[in-house]
């Protein structure tokens, strides 16, 4: 697997943003608008997905997190696959957490199948996460919920999706979406009219807002207790 591109954090970093691009695409794809939305206490890690033969695409040999045998919400998945690449992101959770940053300053985040991805790696972890942005995706092996969940109901999900999605039907992210808010707490899932299977200015102004939420007024109290307990 590539090494993945990192935005480090412009002050001093007390939490981490990890961002899965889609089918095909490399973490290049989103690192500079990523960059441009994140507060400056966070860092940005887009890793690469494993170059592989993809079902849907004629075994065409391309970046994929893993095999996609068709777009059916119904049809067959690559279990394995999807479960191996949960693994790796779950890794470089714990990479994160072993050099200082909590879990619960983490936030999981992707596009298409990474954004797939992302809410799989983030149901199936078993600490609170900060939270899941999850755009034009769907959760995959969705009949396995929700038994398959081991993180806390609490943990917020923020999905978005393009009414004119003609990759990832709009009715999966609406499904994928109730299915959710059956069983956690936390889902808003945000239409944005007239989108296609690519992301817009409105969109990263809203994910903009809702990792900013998230996450300042935590490093916000860090700083205070920081300073309260400073000794002259």
């Amino acid at each position: 697997m590539a090494a993945p591109v990192i935005v480090e954090a412009t002050a001093k970093q007390t939490a981490t943003l990890i961002f899965m691009h889609g089918l095909g695409d490399t973490g290049h794809g989103w690192s500079s608008a990523l960059a441009a939305i994140r507060p400056p206490f966070m860092k940005v890690i887009c890793p690469t997905a494993p170059t592989q033969p993809v079902s849907l695409n004629a075994g065409f040999r391309m970046p994929s997190w893993f095999d996609l045998k068709t777009l059916d919400i119904g049809g067959p998945e690559d279990e394995p696959g999807i479960q191996s690449a949960r693994d790796n992101v779950h890794g470089m959770i714990q990479k994160e957490i072993s050099a200082g940053i909590p879990a619960n300053r983490i936030v999981l985040g992707g596009f298409s199948q990474g954004g797939a991805l992302a809410l799989y790696s983030a149901l199936t972890y078993d600490q609170p996460l900060a939270g899941v942005v999850a755009l034009s995706c769907w959760l995959p092996l969705h009949k396995q919920f929700p038994g398959a969940k081991v993180n806390s109901e609490d943990v917020p999900i923020f999905q978005a999706h393009g009414d004119y999605d003609p990759v990832v039907p709009y009715k999966f992210g609406q499904l994928s979406a109730s299915l959710l808010k059956s069983f956690m707490k936390n889902v808003t899932f945000k239409t944005y009219n007239g989108l296609s299977h690519s992301s817009s200015d409105d969109e990263m102004d809203d994910v903009k807002d809702i990792i900013s939420k998230w996450t300042h007024w935590k490093s916000q109290n860090i700083t205070r207790k920081a300073q309260c307990c400073q000794i002259s």
